[in-house]
């Protein structure tokens, strides 16, 4: 299948990317950085995702929409906006068989930066718009919000011991996910699945359950 994802040049988005190039999948990857990843089957287009000349790719299968920004000005015109546009050129199309979000577990709950948490919250609901908008082809369109994911855009938190093990106590399993964990279940959604649709997954060791009762 085509398969175009976004940010596909490092962490979660790159994760991605190889998965399916494992499973021989054609990759087209957006990203406004360079890409590392050296594959036949891979195609790398160097370009913002809000950009309106962004070219014309026909046919794709799968679209992942992973390209974001954490706790800048931008928060809302990248994670939003630029995903809006990549998605109304790319994904609203009958050769469409699954759309993926990469939202976030902020999400849900609240906790993190205000633009970055207003951003992530209208792509779920912008996830259930598009999950609408595509059943018309038989596709799906679900999102998946990662909690703690071990990246360098959290390598501040990473590199400073105490402030690691504080955002892991708040855990119910004490771990962060890889980002092949994410690749995994983007995977499933995205080829196995046939049925979930209109749906956001969370993705947190527990984060969200997690509660600490003091007497």
């Amino acid at each position: 299948m085509k398969v175009l994802v976004t940010g596909s040049s490092n962490g979660i988005g790159k994760a991605i990317a190889e998965k399916f190039l494992k499973e021989n999948h054609q990759v087209i990857g957006i990203d406004i950085d360079k890409s590392s990843i050296n594959n036949d089957n891979y195609k790398h287009i160097q370009e913002s995702i809000l950009s309106e000349n962004l070219p014309d790719i026909n046919d794709i299968d799968i679209l992942i929409n992973n390209a974001g920004v954490q706790n800048s000005i931008d928060d809302i015109d990248i994670n939003l906006k630029g995903t809006i546009n990549i998605t109304e050129k790319y994904g609203l199309n009958r050769s469409i068989k699954s759309i993926i979000f990469i939202a976030s577990a902020s999400a849900t709950t609240g906790a993190e930066f205000p633009r970055y948490v207003a951003s992530k919250g209208g792509l779920v609901s912008y996830m259930k718009y598009v999950a609408q908008e595509v059943a018309k082809y038989n596709a799906t369109a679900n999102s998946i919000s990662p909690g703690g994911v071990i990246t360098d855009l959290n390598k501040h938190i990473l590199e400073d011991k105490k402030l690691y093990e504080a955002v892991l106590n708040e855990t119910l399993l004490n771990r962060w996910a890889e980002p092949e964990e994410i690749a995994e279940l983007t995977y499933y959604l995205a080829i196995t699945n046939k049925s979930i649709t209109g749906q956001d997954i969370l993705i947190d060791n527990g984060e969200f359950l997690k509660s600490n009762f003091i007497w």
